[in-house]
């Protein structure tokens, strides 16, 4: 085994997110397949335990507390796969017996609410250990029911609804009809057995809830190490979970740390120093590589970068230049459907540059209207028609597209026909929100929940574009979402955006920044991918090289 070549790389693969949960799996798979610890050539063999279970049982059974042995069937080539002194064998043939359970009647109170913890599948499987149980039952419950009483120390399997999931019982515990628990033999230890489980998935039968007969489940293959080795195998498990419980919590404080580091970089950005702003956006560009090994964050980055550009703190203003190609304000007075609460209520809540105006989105386009509500009848060819899913932050996602008739796109164009520059905004959906603008060349119509805002001379489409998808936008739309089940934002509440407004040489001189920004983020994104993706793949190779290679010298005992 070439642990020590993963350890050698553990650095390199640290941050992958599954990490450490991957090496857990692995010790456990070494650990069943004998490959943790030497053999010992000395230990007693597993055949030779094998005749003491079958005294043992036959004891149990001339007391009275078993029946006679039951034979399991097992595929026998299985059986050449076993490390020296183990056998692979049945389950049932080291377990001595099995107790299953049942449920009192919910009917009769005087069942429930008493001193028996009484387990079912919510309580087994989310620690090594059972102590307690969410419900109880009564001396009179456990009578009048088919459940039963389970010592504690014995394995509670899952084998209904919850299928494998177990636990060991520390504390007496009744079970009921899902859950099966097994009185392993002395030659057993529990702790062996409970790390086998955690690497067999069983399969169950059932077309609605996956469950597994019990002959089947006895029926298992199980590694059956000697004694003295299932012991050595526990104890170098419980060492190395140790270490990997090390790990993890070097890995959460890294990244604790580097969730401190960004978000205080971020901060910087969100509420700049004038004198400062170019090196601090100089600093969180070339650290967010450091700073995190996550994509989430290079999501608030880009966040970050919207959120500047609308308030003017992303490029210099020029004291020149004016916002001189506004529509009078009797031609906004006209326009109806403005909810005009929501532009005054909203309006102050951004400080702008003092050139710059702020004017609800209905005075900056030349049209807003709505989708036709009606779902399209979709065809396999004919004309594109954007569905919400499609639609990203700033681009258009056109690699699945869906299809219409010329007929019925020529109904759904009835209101605006879609053109270059246009602007698809999803208002209803789960994807609401979203913003971006038609590509040039492309020919469509819109699905449901989109509408189309087409910008009017005083402002830039792709500027206008940025301004939806940014915070400040896209927090009016969380806080004025109705619907419930069906979330939506009203048309009057869109027209009502409240939109800052820089000159248009400014806006060129933004949407270019932005642009310019939004390619170091790909650049970064990208790079966490590649490098997510290598850590994934060194980790893979280790592992397999790990498990494939030859079995650890066995210790051979002196002459």
């Amino acid at each position: 085994m070439n642990a020590e070549r993963l350890l050698e790389h553990y650095e390199k693969i640290a941050d992958a997110p599954d990490a450490v949960a991957r090496l857990r799996t692995f010790i456990l798979d070494l650990a069943v397949r004998g490959k943790l610890v030497p053999q010992d050539r000395e230990d007693e063999p597993a055949s030779e335990l094998l005749k003491r279970i079958t005294q043992e049982k036959a004891q149990l059974a001339r007391a009275g507390e078993i029946r006679g042995p039951k034979d399991y069937s097992l595929d026998q080539s299985l059986k050449s796969t076993a490390p020296i002194g183990w056998q692979i064998v049945p389950l049932g043939q080291v377990v001595n017996r099995h107790l299953g359970g049942g449920t009192p009647s919910k009917n009769d109170g005087s069942y429930w609410g008493g001193n028996i913890r009484w387990a079912s599948v919510k309580d087994v499987g989310k620690t090594k250990y059972l102590d307690d149980t969410t419900d109880r039952i009564t001396e009179e419950g456990l009578k009048n029911s088919s459940s039963n009483l389970i010592p504690p120390g014995n394995l509670i399997v899952v084998t209904r609804m919850g299928l494998g999931q177990l636990s060991i019982n520390r504390v007496p515990v009744a079970i009921n009809q899902d859950l099966r628990a097994l009185f392993l033999s002395s030659f057993v230890d529990i702790d062996f057995a409970y790390s086998f489980f955690l690497t067999y998935r069983l399969d169950g039968t059932g077309l609605t809830v996956k469950g597994i007969k019990l002959d089947e489940l006895l029926s298992i293959p199980f590694p059956f190490p000697p004694l003295a080795e299932q012991r050595r195998i526990v104890a170098k498990i419980n060492e190395l979970m140790a270490l990997c419980d090390q790990l993890e919590a070097a890995r959460t404080e890294r990244e604790a740390t580097r969730d401190r580091l960004a978000a205080a970089s971020l901060t910087r950005l969100n509420s700049p120093d004038p004198q400062k702003f170019r090196d601090d956006a100089r600093f969180a560009l070339e650290a967010m590589p450091v700073m995190t090994a996550r994509p989430d964050q290079i999501r608030q980055l880009r966040q970050t970068i919207l959120n500047l550009a609308v308030r003017g703190k992303l490029v210099p203003q020029d004291p020149e230049e004016t916002v001189s190609s506004m529509p009078p304000l009797r031609q906004f007075a006209a326009a109806s459907g403005i909810d005009n609460e929501v532009f005054e209520q909203f309006r102050g809540s951004i400080v702008l540059p003092s050139r710059w105006q702020i004017a609800p989105l209905a005075r900056l386009a030349d049209n807003i209207v709505d989708c036709p509500h009606t779902t399209p009848k979709w065809t396999d060819k004919g004309e594109l028609c954007v569905r919400t899913n499609q639609l990203r932050p700033r681009a258009l996602d056109l690699s699945e597209p869906r299809y219409v008739s010329p007929q019925t796109y020529l109904e759904r164009i009835e209101r605006l026909e879609p053109r270059t520059d246009d602007i698809l905004y999803s208002r209803e959906g789960g994807i609401l929100g979203i913003a971006c603008r038609v590509p040039p060349g492309i020919r469509l119509c819109l699905g449901q929940r989109l509408m189309l805002i087409r910008a009017g001379a005083a402002t830039r489409p792709d500027f206008l574009e940025l301004v939806l998808n940014s915070a400040f936008i896209t927090e009016i739309a969380r806080i004025c979402t109705t619907g419930g089940a069906a979330p939506r934002v009203n048309m009057s509440t869109v027209r009502a955006y409240p939109i800052p407004l820089p000159p248009l040489a400014e806006q060129h001189r933004i949407v270019a920044k932005v642009d310019e920004l939004m390619a170091l983020c790909d650049q970064l994104e990208a790079s966490l991918k590649t490098a997510a993706e290598t850590r994934r793949k060194l980790l893979h190779a280790l592992l397999n090289e790990a498990l494939t290679s030859p079995v650890l010298e066995h210790k051979v005992a002196a002459e």
